[in-house]
């Protein structure tokens, strides 16, 4: 078998629109999503695709610089890949994990094109043909061009809910939090339980919470079908503290993302459920490497999204259709786009969940045309700070959070649209 080594890396940063502004913790996602869509080309024809995301920035020149010493680098030769970008030291300097699980993704792809597998051959062989999903639920600006889409109350919030159950069958729904008072999350969360009697819930607030906030909160909702609580106070410590106060699992996608904190949490026993992130881990194959520390060590795990277009979605199928010890549904961002950059447009949601593909390699390919023109509208509208809310111009998050956006409140945010924008979120 001939050689297969990196020829060129190309990488395009895009802009995709959204529904709506997804508003978080620390800020939102202004109405669109900014990733930076990787492309391995190696010697002998094939071409790998991956995927990152960035804070609503791009890395374009990251990976410029990453390839004048991966250009000649076997595909096959991952352990040593991992080495090359991810030198522990020298990574304190310029973190790469997430860098280099782009490239790994795309280095997957190739080596399944290859031997003419799908990458959950290349990782032990799927034991499932579809990964079920979480509604994954957000509070919304409206969208500025149409004006729908805001989530601000809890009559929204399950009348929104209700809407994604129809068209897409979800059975288990998880609130993103950490934006509005607690009390008023909870009012939330407990409408969202009682619009779906018997279905699992989960909530996020992304450690926005002190100490006594998180223990009330939980204590609020312990006699509802809770998966878990994520991420309620930051840091393990705190989170192993509130283990006697919390009668419910605590899981994280903050405090424990490599393996040295997953030590940690072996020894402390903080959290219950780790949530593994294809970006945050570093790539598909550290996350199946630390599902099998988990198993061991009677930890549960889950799959994570921190945003997704169809490439990244791949990456996180081919997980899940690989871990024995996972039994919980899947998070994703997916079904809050307006597009996507892969042949055939989105993925469907069947019943929930999204069929796991089995053509060769991560088994998507790129539209060229929607790749042009979504670079197009990441040059028109620019990047965007992930960690900043639009609807409230000088406001950043504290740790604990104390200065709550008022859910009285209806605000349109003055974000830059385009007819591009427009034009696609009318489809």
């Amino acid at each position: 078998m001939s050689a297969t080594t990196i020829r060129a890396i190309r990488a395009t940063p895009v802009t995709v629109p959204l529904e709506a502004p997804l508003r978080h913790s620390n800020g939102a996602h202004w109405g669109r999503f900014v990733r930076t869509i990787v492309e391995v080309e190696t010697s002998d024809g094939y071409v790998g695709l991956g995927e990152m995301g960035g804070g609503g920035e791009d890395a374009t020149r990251a990976f410029a610089a990453l390839e004048a010493y991966l250009r000649g680098h076997d595909v096959f030769r991952l352990e040593a890949l991992r080495l090359a970008i991810c030198n522990p030291t020298a990574s304190l300097y310029n973190n790469r994990t997430q860098l280099h699980a782009a490239i790994e993704f795309a280095c997957l792809d190739v080596i399944g094109q290859k031997l003419g597998v799908p990458v959950h051959a290349l990782l032990g062989g799927k034991l499932r043909d579809s990964v079920e999903f979480a509604s994954y639920l957000f509070f919304r600006y409206p969208d500025p061009a149409t004006g729908a889409g805001e989530v601000r109350t809890a009559e929204q919030l399950v009348a929104h809910a209700r809407e994604l159950k129809a068209r897409h069958g979800f059975r288990t729904h998880k609130l993103k939090g950490g934006v509005f008072p607690p009390a008023h999350e909870r009012a939330c969360y407990r409408a969202l339980a009682r619009a779906f009697p018997g279905e699992r819930m989960r909530h996020d607030p992304n450690a926005a919470w002190s100490f006594g906030e998180a223990v009330a909160f939980a204590r609020g909702i312990e006699e509802l079908d809770n998966d878990w609580l994520e991420d309620p106070v930051f840091g393990l410590a705190q989170m192993k503290a509130l283990r006697d106060f919390v009668r419910m699992p605590l899981a994280t996608n903050t405090v424990v993302v490599n393996f040295e904190q997953l030590a940690a949490n072996a020894a402390a026993r903080a959290v219950d459920v780790i949530l593994l992130d294809t970006t945050f881990w570093g790539g598909i194959r550290p996350c199946v490497k630390a599902a099998g520390v988990c198993e061991t060590l009677g930890m549960q795990v889950a799959v994570h999204s921190s945003g997704e277009l169809g490439i990244q979605l791949a990456t996180m199928l081919h997980l899940g259709a690989v871990l024995p010890n996972w039994s919980y549904t899947a998070d994703a961002h997916y079904h809050h786009l307006a597009d996507d950059v892969i042949e055939g447009g989105l993925m469907r949601y069947e019943g929930g969940a999204i069929r796991v593909p089995d053509a060769p390699g991560l088994g998507v390919r790129l539209d060229r045309d929607k790749l042009a023109r979504y670079h197009a509208l990441y040059r028109e509208l620019g990047g965007y700070p992930y960690d900043r809310d639009p609807g409230r111009p000088g406001w950043y998050a504290h740790v604990p959070n104390h200065d709550w956006a008022d859910p009285e409140a209806a605000i349109t945010p003055p974000l830059r649209t385009s007819h591009a924008t427009q034009g696609e979120q009318a489809k």
